[in-house]
């Protein structure tokens, strides 16, 4: 039973019929995002809360191969055994400067996977690498209908409208197989199991969502400080919509430190222009900044000088309840807390390179034809032979019923042996139109009585002799027998005496054919045979029992 309902399940999922169910998730979920040599990990003790915030410095030598997912990896396990974490699932994030990121419009589609295979073929354009050396996954942003007004939706499966003209919005991501390779690589050397892989900036508004910071239709910028780099994410609705991120120069003294400061309000007004310029409707409602750099206060002020946008500093230890001694760390951890919390919702991590959205397989007809010419061949051979098997069964026992008849007439063979020579002799004598009990009748009449002579035995032969075996008391009762035959009109042949005494005292034997001609008409009724003699017992059944002759 079981494997019936799993190869039913098998052919739903083949089809399209039913969406792939989502792995089942660990409640104790590990995040791991790497800043350079710090690493910070976030865990949570069941799905939506978090449990700790700790980070730490990577062990790695200066001439080792940061890019090596081995030596990294090993860094990786003595950095989280030293911070007393014990992983059971890990996810982790891919930074915005190894994704390729692409905003698509697309027809309304409620199927998942032609969906995907829909974003393939537009992503595939303008890809800088081939098609097959990249891992697509998506996240549908908004349906779009036709009078020109939005709705945010989160689940592709719910994109489905009442009219064929609707359009989604969707955001594609797309990073080098390679990359994603070198990630599991990464977690095999550390001994970890990645259960995902998701986008960091997309792990930011997941926090940012979480924060329950006041409801706005205006865009949130999420402005993301470290010591080398500054990353800017823009997000509607608890969707990413914008991200892009610069390079900075590390700050040394406090001279420099302007200069960095400078710089890195100089990179996010340049990312909220390219946001204005994509024509985007939200516009910029209010500013974040978070990072554990120290600068974050010294960015808010260049920032107010530069835009009229409210700009201030995001505290995420504050905003999602955290405990006291979570929040120093915390708000340099917005991204893997973003990660841990988007891992544990129903749906999973909206971008999952682990686990991205597939493309419907193409259905290839010859093949199911082919099969399907199969299937038919086989339950048609399976119907012949079905049907000879039946066939031969009735005829086995049809055989059966005859053998067993055979083998119960060769019992009786000696029985119909004896009937077919009874039946021949009838036969004959009825095509010889000869009733041979009158003559036999007739004979008894004829013959002399008992006491001078005795038949032995009678027999016919052939179409018109009878043959008698005769014991007589003496000769002259033979010939005078002769004369009563010829009298009676049959046709004697000569009688031959033989002396032959029995222990009754008849001397003489002899065997008589009588020829019976063919215009010998035989009237019993002018024949009166001889009288019995009074001791004749021949007709006493007791007599003969007790051996009387």
């Amino acid at each position: 039973m079981a494997d019936r309902t799993q190869l039913i399940e098998g052919l739903l999922k083949r089809f399209g019929l039913r969406r792939e169910p989502r792995p089942k998730m660990p409640s104790q979920i590990t995040a791991l995002d790497l800043e350079g040599l710090t690493l910070r990990v976030v865990q949570t003790r069941s799905r939506g809360v978090i449990g700790q915030v700790v980070s730490g410095a990577l062990e790695l030598a200066p001439e080792a191969d940061r890019n090596d997912p081995t030596i990294l990896g090993a860094a990786l396990r003595r950095t989280v055994n030293l911070l007393g974490i014990r992983p059971a699932a890990v996810v982790m994030g891919v930074p915005r400067a190894r994704v390729v990121l692409r905003t698509l419009t697309v027809p309304e589609i409620s199927r998942v996977d032609e969906l995907a295979s829909l974003v393939h073929f537009q992503v595939a354009k303008d890809l800088p690498f081939r098609l097959e050396e990249a891992v697509i996954d998506f996240r549908v942003l908004r349906r779009i209908v036709p009078t020109g007004e939005t709705a945010p939706t989160k689940d592709p499966v719910q994109a489905s409208g009442a009219s064929g003209s609707n359009k989604l919005e969707v955001l594609a991501a797309v990073v080098r197989r390679d990359e994603v390779d070198s990630y599991q690589k990464l977690a095999d050397a550390a001994g970890f199991r990645l259960v995902g892989l998701g986008l960091l900036p997309d792990a930011n508004a997941r926090c940012i969502q979480a924060c329950r910071l006041e409801a706005s239709r205006d865009a949130t910028a999420l402005v993301t400080v470290r010591p080398e780099e500054v990353g800017v994410d823009i997000m509607v609705d608890g969707a990413l919509r914008f991200s892009r991120g610069g390079a900075l120069r590390p700050s040394g003294d406090a001279a420099s430190s302007d200069g960095w400061v400078g710089s890195a309000a100089i990179e996010v007004v340049r990312s909220l222009h390219s946001y204005g310029g994509m024509g985007n409707e939200a516009p910029i409602g209010r500013i974040l900044v978070t990072g554990c750099t120290g600068q974050e206060p010294a960015v808010v002020e260049a920032l107010a000088s530069r835009t009229p946008t409210p700009c201030t500093v995001l505290d995420p230890g504050v905003s999602l309840d955290l405990a006291s001694d979570l929040h120093k760390e915390s708000a340099g951890a917005v991204a893997p807390i973003g990660l841990a919390l988007g891992i544990g919702d129903a749906d999973g991590l909206p971008l999952d390179f682990v686990n991205p959205k597939r493309p419907a397989v193409p259905r290839d007809y010859r093949r199911l034809a082919l099969l399907g010419g199969t299937a038919a061949a086989v339950v048609l051979l399976v119907a012949v032979l079905g049907t000879r098997s039946w066939l031969l069964n009735r005829r086995n026992a049809v055989l059966q019923a005859v053998n067993a008849e055979l083998a119960d007439a060769e019992k009786k063979r000696p029985v119909y042996q004896k009937l077919t020579r009874q039946t021949a002799v009838v036969e004959d004598w009825v095509r010889g139109e000869r009733d041979w009990l009158d003559h036999y009748a007739y004979l008894t009449s004829v013959l002399p009585p008992s006491e001078e002579i005795y038949l032995g035995s009678i027999a016919v032969s052939g179409p018109n002799a009878i043959r008698l075996a005769v014991q007589a008391r003496s000769g002259e009762t033979l010939a005078r027998l002769e004369k009563q035959l010829v009298a009676a009109g049959y046709e004697v042949k000569p009688i031959a005496i033989t002396p032959g005494a029995d222990r009754f005292g008849y001397e003489f034997r002899s065997n008589v054919e009588v020829l019976v001609p063919a215009k010998l008409k035989i009237d019993l009724h002018k024949v009166k045979p001889p009288t019995r003699p009074i001791d004749d017992v021949s007709l006493d059944t007791a007599a003969w029992k007790k051996g009387v002759q």
